[in-house]
């Protein structure tokens, strides 16, 4: 039996956070043709607050990935949001995962696992894993450890 997208969710037992608005002049997703684009995100808590901090300084990578679980649970709460059902994804194409991390920080894609393996519970491995890129950075915006972005296929 084939069990859908939305239903695997469900059956992790995880909630979503409120979907973000924007803070500044840009679109939290565009659809164009059978593609959803998806700006980039941050890791919104349940009672819509930021995780904050730099990996390698105020956390370490296990914290950083569950930041950026918390970042992929965000990009499923403006999918649902917005297109109604996790069901609206054929399959995720590409993730630009970005670490707010020290200099000296090697693990960026240990990190954005956590998103990558929530997408994987999600929507299976054929169809949950696509192209993937992970970097570091100096700083993200309002001190958040990852922000990413992702572009989806549509049914």
């Amino acid at each position: 039996m084939n069990t859908s997208a939305q239903d695997r969710f469900l059956n992790l037992g995880l909630t979503l956070p409120p979907a973000p608005k924007p803070l500044g002049i840009y679109k939290p997703y565009l659809i164009d043709g059978k593609y959803l684009y998806l700006s980039g995100h941050g890791p919104v808590q349940d009672d819509g607050s930021l995780i904050i901090g730099r990996v390698g300084d105020d956390m370490d990578k296990d914290q950083g990935k569950l930041a950026a679980r918390q970042v992929g649970l965000t990009m499923l709460s403006t999918i649902v949001t917005n297109l109604g059902s996790l069901n609206s994804i054929k399959r995720v194409i590409k993730v630009l995962g970005m670490v707010g991390c020290t200099p000296d920080f090697g693990s960026h894609p240990y990190v954005i696992n956590g998103c990558s393996e929530l997408f994987e519970s999600v929507w299976g491995a054929e169809n949950g894993i696509g192209v993937r890129s992970a970097v570091g950075m100096g700083s993200l915006p309002d001190h958040i450890p990852v922000e990413i972005e992702a572009l989806f296929e549509l049914v």
